[in-house]
């Protein structure tokens, strides 16, 4: 099946609109790019997580209980003793007792990650409380022979000029998304590292570092992605920006608890950090630095119980809004953070970037390697170039963007 093909059944398969019109995605057309999540990634997901801990009876029983309800059952909700009863009893009262394929897929998504946690007593007050279920892939990857190499890679960086060594740190940043261990459970990772196919289908670089010129006072929001070899080139950037004067302050967003397999948290910011400053050369002085700037505040790390809610940014709590208004950039990492900025329909994939993302407060940049079907903001060339490969480009994670709005 083409892209092409796919995306016209999908968009007869859907019933729900968004707000402009735009099908809102579901995964109820079998061998769409969604159904697979809820069908394959998210069972194979279960399997990985009961083989990782020695897992009691409860959490096996409570796992199999998740699996069965997402194969045959419908989407249940929280129990009233759950801390956030309350806030999902919101979220989802259109989705409970429904088929979990006939909720959107944004929902479907962030509501299984919270149950997945529920099961193995990640927010309960036994042995496993907080006891993040996707460590040990996140482990393996961050102490991995690809971050090795990526890591003495630097010091060849470190001399070239800093115009072009700014440029190789933005897409190194931006193609790091390709690490995404939820990404690899099904895709199995066959064209990672072929780089003949790795392209550019929006590339605004070029004003992203017009609204950051060196020497002003600015300040940048990072909402980070995935931890581990993604969040690694993230810091590195970050210490690019701040120490050539491109950010006189850099907060770094991540989320609250585990989500999405490998989204970062406070406690793998600290992870790539030590991973940073353990390695020889200029990693090391590069973690050196950013371990400073923590010290003086020059970067901050952040989070917001909003990074897991199933809610697109335009209903972003004020708080947060206030949070972004302030920045002179905010740089939203990865595929999720795409989803949820200019909203997780099938849009036309002409309609400009800056219109769907002209709510949000302040200059804002979607660096994005592309894993699923939302894309906006492309040069009709450029669509009917994609169109024409047959190739999976919308979710294969072979092709990425850089959009901004400033």
């Amino acid at each position: 099946m083409t892209e092409k093909t796919s995306r016209t059944s999908n968009e007869e398969a859907v019933r729900d609109t968004g707000p402009v019109g735009a099908p809102v995605i579901l995964s109820n057309e079998p061998g769409s790019f969604a159904w697979g999540v809820l069908a394959k990634r998210h069972p194979a997901l279960i399997q990985q997580v009961r083989d990782a801990f020695p897992y009691g009876r409860r959490q096996h029983e409570a796992l199999d209980a998740l699996l069965g309800e997402i194969n045959d059952g419908v989407v249940e909700p929280l129990g009233p003793a759950e801390h956030d009863h309350e806030r999902w009893a919101d979220w989802g009262q259109e989705h409970f007792g429904r088929s979990w394929y006939d909720a959107p897929f944004l929902w479907a998504e962030s509501y299984f990650y919270r149950r997945l946690l529920g099961a193995v007593g990640y927010f309960g007050s036994g042995p496993w409380q907080g006891v993040d279920p996707f460590s040990p892939f996140k482990q393996a990857e961050l102490r991995g022979d690809a971050v090795e190499e990526e890591l003495r890679a630097l010091d060849a960086l470190a001399a070239m000029p800093a115009e072009e060594r700014a440029t190789a740190l933005l897409h190194a940043s931006l193609w790091g998304n390709r690490a995404d261990l939820g990404f690899r459970v099904s895709a199995g990772e066959p064209a990672i590292g072929d780089a003949a196919v790795s392209t550019l289908v929006a590339d605004d670089s070029a004003v992203l570092w017009h609204i950051l010129p060196a020497g002003a006072p600015s300040t940048v929001a990072v909402v980070a992605d995935n931890a581990g070899r993604e969040l690694t080139p993230d810091l590195i950037l970050i210490d690019h920006l701040l120490e050539h004067r491109h950010a006189e302050r850099v907060v770094l967003h991540v989320k609250p608890y585990p989500y999405y397999v490998s989204d970062a948290m406070t406690a793998d910011v600290v992870e790539c950090l030590r991973r940073l400053t353990e390695a020889p050369g200029e990693a090391s002085r590069i973690g050196g630095r950013l371990w400073k700037a923590m010290a003086a505040g020059s970067l901050e790390v952040r989070t917001h119980p909003f990074f897991c809610a199933p809610l697109p940014y335009e209903e972003m709590p004020e708080d947060l809004r206030g949070e972004f208004a302030g920045a002179t950039l905010t740089i939203l990492k990865g595929d999720l953070n795409y989803r949820r900025l200019v909203g997780d329909q099938l849009w036309d994939p002409t309609e400009p970037f800056a219109d769907l993302a002209a709510y949000f407060p302040g200059a804002v940049a979607a660096l994005r390697t592309l894993k699923s079907d939302v894309i906006v903001g492309l040069e009709e060339g450029t669509l009917d170039a994609l169109e024409r490969s047959g190739a999976a480009w919308r979710t294969s994670g072979t092709h990425a963007l850089i959009q901004v709005r400033p």
